[in-house]
């Protein structure tokens, strides 16, 4: 009898990344001019501290990181991707992190990145990781008649149980449930990510924030770090 593949499910930001690339982004934005310094820093690191308290308002974030993306062409967003890439990306990529996606891929595990920031800033992220745009579940965002972004996105943001209710529908398009595999495997940094942890066979907390740490660690989960 041929043994059923595993599934491997990362976070991506603080997991595979020594850093966040929704966080890093409006850094960006900024040092390049296109949006204003003090209000950006205001807002970004009052979201972000949101976030690392479970208390983030998802709708309310969105329209705020969203919103500089309808100012110019996807060509334009793209020429300004590369350059966040090379400035601010590849420096935060774990050597480590390579190893652990190399490793789960050896073993034929079906692969997928699902994160909560959106898809136009980790799609060429995932695809630097050696993660197609099929396998990268984020946040969906929506485009007008000619291409460019609305400022909204679409579907259910892929946050808390967002997570484990985007990761169902990607399943189940495939005509797969969590049943079709031997073991799921979740590695991420934060609580937020405590149901999509819970759901799994083998949650992995990858140098993880205070709460997840203690919560791991009450529940007996490996606790790793991929930092060196």
């Amino acid at each position: 009898m041929t043994a059923q593949r595993n599934l491997a499910l990362f976070d991506l930001d603080n997991t595979l990344l020594k850093g966040d690339s929704d966080y890093e982004w409006p850094r960006f934005l900024i040092k390049r001019g296109i949006v204003d310094q003090a209000y950006y820093d205001r807002r970004n690191d009052h979201f972000y501290e949101q976030y690392k308290s479970g208390t983030l308002n998802i709708a309310e974030y969105l329209e705020f990181a969203l919103e500089p993306l309808t100012r110019y062409s996807r060509q334009q967003l793209a020429d300004l991707h590369a350059a966040y890439m090379d400035e601010h990306i590849r420096p935060i990529i774990l050597p480590a992190a390579l190893d652990l996606l190399a490793a789960h891929c050896s073993m034929g595990d079906e692969i997928l990145i699902i994160t909560a920031t959106n898809r136009f800033v980790t799609g060429p992220i995932a695809a630097e990781l050696g993660v197609d745009d099929e396998h990268l579940i984020a946040i969906d965002l929506e485009t007008d008649a000619e291409g460019r972004y609305t400022g909204r996105h679409t579907g259910v943001p892929s946050f808390q149980d967002g997570k484990i209710t985007r990761l169902d529908m990607w399943l189940a398009e495939r005509g797969l449930s969590m049943d079709s595999f031997g073991r799921s495997f979740f590695y991420s940094d934060s609580h937020n990510d405590l149901p999509l942890l819970r759901k799994v066979s083998n949650p992995v907390a990858v140098d993880p924030d205070p709460t997840l740490r203690q919560f791991a660690q009450e529940q007996g989960w490996p606790v790793i770090s991929l930092r060196g």
